[in-house]
Formats: structure tokens, sequence, C-alpha cells
């Protein structure tokens, strides 16, 4: 299948302990607009409209993801500028965050960090496309140190806190696997995304339009093979929106003829990868 060019990660949904908690960091510390709230449930996005970029869901009972089991690794959202990522690494400083690390990917420039449910966070800005490098259709990417300066250089005294940019968005989802051999035929021999790097130790990169990655996958972590409990907190499922419907029924069928389509309706097509993530996609 030839994917095509203008595919988005649009959303992600997640289950919280509590959701006044999760939504300070969402929205009060990191600075994104909740669209509406209904009950247990909360709608976030950068600008306060629709459609979300992240749904909070409470529930108090919900067990902790066990250590070590596949599942979320980390949500990325994506800054338009290295200035509008260094205004809200400054808020997070000033609220004396932890973080958890700082890199430069050479395709990029990210702070790393958890939220309250121990979700991993990653906030970045990628560098112009014409820097990025590429060898054997593979992009080059490293975890090198991230000069801070770089960053905070960016901002004056004048800067006024008013939330994050209206256009920041999801940029990618990188997940916990049990097997990258797996996850390739999910991620690429039925989703259609192209591998964009096989070469880090124990990860594999996808991506459409010549993105550096749109999902990604690693085996870090998951040396037990403890399989997701997909009631535990943490992600429900997240969301991959396409431009076509003709793109979405030849999903919707090599899914089914692989055993992986849960539900099918006018619009949208819900799957699950072989470690029980579910993915939702739209048109």
């Amino acid at each position: 299948m030839n994917i095509p060019a203008n595919i988005k990660i649009q959303s992600i949904d997640l289950r919280v302990k509590d959701l006044k908690t999760s939504l300070d960091f969402y929205s009060n510390l990191i600075g994104m607009k909740e669209i509406e709230r209904n009950g247990n449930t909360s709608l976030l996005s950068s600008d306060g409209n629709m459609p979300y970029l992240i749904k909070l869901v409470e529930d108090k009972n919900a067990p902790v993801r066990l250590s070590g089991s596949t599942g979320l690794f980390h949500l990325a959202l994506r800054f338009t500028s290295r200035k509008e990522l260094a205004r809200v690494f400054l808020r997070l400083f000033g609220y004396k965050i932890k973080f958890q690390g700082f890199a430069d990917h050479l395709v990029s420039e990210a702070i790393y960090l958890a939220d309250p449910d121990g979700n991993g966070v990653e906030l970045y800005t990628d560098k112009p496309r014409e820097t990025w490098e590429w060898k054997s259709g593979e992009v080059i990417m490293d975890t090198l140190p991230l000069d801070l300066s770089v960053l905070t250089n960016e901002l004056d005294d004048r800067e006024v806190w008013n939330g994050i940019h209206p256009e920041t968005d999801l940029g990618h989802i990188h997940l916990n696997v049990s097997d990258l051999f797996k996850t390739e035929k999910i991620y690429n021999d039925i989703l259609g995304f192209n591998v964009t790097s096989s070469s880090y130790p124990g990860a594999k990169f996808f991506s459409a339009g010549g993105y550096h990655h749109h999902i990604g996958a690693n085996t870090w972590q998951t040396k037990k093979l403890i399989p997701r409990n997909e009631n535990s907190l943490g992600m429900i499922n997240f969301t991959v929106k396409l431009p076509d419907r003709e793109y979405l029924d030849l999903i919707e069928k090599s899914a089914n003829e692989s055993g992986l389509l849960l539900e099918s309706k006018e619009g949208e097509v819900f799957i699950k990868d072989y470690d029980e993530n579910k993915i939702k996609i739209v048109i």
C-alpha cells in the first residue's frame, strides 16, 4: 500500500487516576486548553477547539500499569519552534518539575518528563527538514546531549505565559512492544507506514510523507514480555487520521484478514496491534 503523505497522529486517550491532578499537569503547567468536561472525562487541545489532542478519562480504581509491560512509552507533543518549546520548558522548570532527560536527535530537539500517572511525555520541536540526513532510505537519528541554552536564548524577559502555541500537535506516538518483527507487520504491512529507521538497537521507527517518525517502537523495557492490562492506567487507544476513505477500506480489509480488526463503522475503524494496543483509524 502507498500510504498518503498527509496522514497524522490525531489524538490519544489516557486513563488517569485523578482528573484534577492530570488537568493541572496538562492544562495549567504544559498549557493545553480544555475543550469540554463531561463527568470523569476531559478533552484537551492546543487551541481549545476540536479535534482534541488528549482525552483524559478518570478511573480511581484502575490498577497501576506494571513495570516492563507493553503499552505507551511516550506521547510526543510537537511545538512549532524552538522558542515555543523554550517557553514551556521554562514554565515547567519554574514549577520544579522533574525532567527525565534532554536530547538532540539530529532531526529534533526534545525534553522528556512523565505525567502524574507515569506516562512518558516528550516535548519537542523539529529541526528544518533540509538538515535531516538520510542513508540507504533511512533517516539518521541519534540521542545526543541537548544544550539547553539554545532553547533559553530564544526568550527574553518580556515573555508572557498564555499557554502553548495553538498549532502544537501530536507529532508521534512511541510504544513499548514485545517483538519488533510483529510490530513491523502491523505498522508497515497493515497500516502502511514506511520504516524510516531500523538501525537503532532495540527500536524501529515508522512514518509517512518523509517524516522522521509518526510511530516509534522499542523493546528496551519489555524483556520479561509482560502483557499490557487494558484496564490499567495509561493509554486506552490512539487515533490516526487519514485523508480519504479508500485508504481506510484497505486498512480494514488487511486488518480483518490478519485477525486484528476490532470494530468497523462509518468513517472509522478500530484495530489492535500484536501487543493489544488499540488504534482508531478515522477519515
